[in-house]
This record gives C-alpha cells, structure tokens and sequence, in this order.
C-alpha cells in the first residue's frame, strides 16, 4: 500500500522533557535568589555559636551593626534616630516581621544594645541575632 504524498502525519507532543526543562528552572531561580538574598547586606564578621540555624520566615529585615556602629537597614544606611521609623514602616506592612540583628564581632556591646533597644522601643514582636555557625 502506497502512502499518498499529500498525506500527513500528526506531529507528536513531547511533553515530559517540557516538564523536566520547567522544573530545572524553577530549581535554578530558586537558588539563585537565596544566594542574591544574602550578597545584598552588608559584610560583617558574625560571632559564633553552636547552636546556630536558619530562619526561613517568609518577612525578614536585615539590620547591620558595623564594626565602626554603621547601622545598615536592608542595605540604607541609617542612623540611630532614623531606624524607629524604618522600623515602624516595616510593622505597619507586617506586624510578624522578622527583623534579623547582624552585629560585626569587633563592634561595641552598646551599639548592638542600642539598636536592639530601638528594635523593641519601635514594637517589635521578633527579634533574631545573627550568628555562624561554630566549626566544632
């Protein structure tokens, strides 16, 4: 039997390697933005502790202590009088916001208090310090 030249087949629809291309794009965008989260803040050497581990809270605001008292408030420099406010925008767009203390090992006890001070002062309910984990 002779196929007629006019005649055609349907095409065939591959849509596993689809799925597997989406899924290893949505892998990789995943990644890549944990990794951007975390080169936008400032560099600070981050004490210590053993019992250290992740918060994976969907709001979190870094706040930087440098070594020098520099207070960076998601990558703005801010000073001391102007943080309550920033503070009190985050609160008032989510009242669970986390708000993560980044302090450097070489700054003072009373810049890391002063902030955490103006942190509470300011209403906030969740307050975290930053730390590294200890190569034990």
């Amino acid at each position: 039997m002779r196929r007629n030249f006019h005649e055609t087949k349907e095409p065939a629809v591959m849509i596993i390697p689809m799925i597997d291309i989406m899924l290893f794009l949505l892998v990789f965008f995943m990644v890549s933005s944990i990794f951007m989260v975390q080169s936008n803040t400032i560099q600070v050497n981050l004490p210590a502790a053993s019992a250290a581990k992740r918060d994976t809270r969907p709001n979190i605001v870094p706040v930087a202590v440098a070594e020098d008292g520099t207070i960076q408030y998601r990558q703005e420099t801010v000073s001391l009088q102007e943080l309550p406010e920033k503070v009190r925008g985050s609160l008032l767009d989510d009242a669970e916001t986390v708000f993560v203390l980044r302090g450097d090992r070489k700054t003072s006890y009373e810049n890391m208090v002063s902030v955490l001070d103006v942190l509470k002062r300011s209403g906030t309910r969740h307050v975290s310090i930053a730390t590294e984990q200890r190569k034990e």
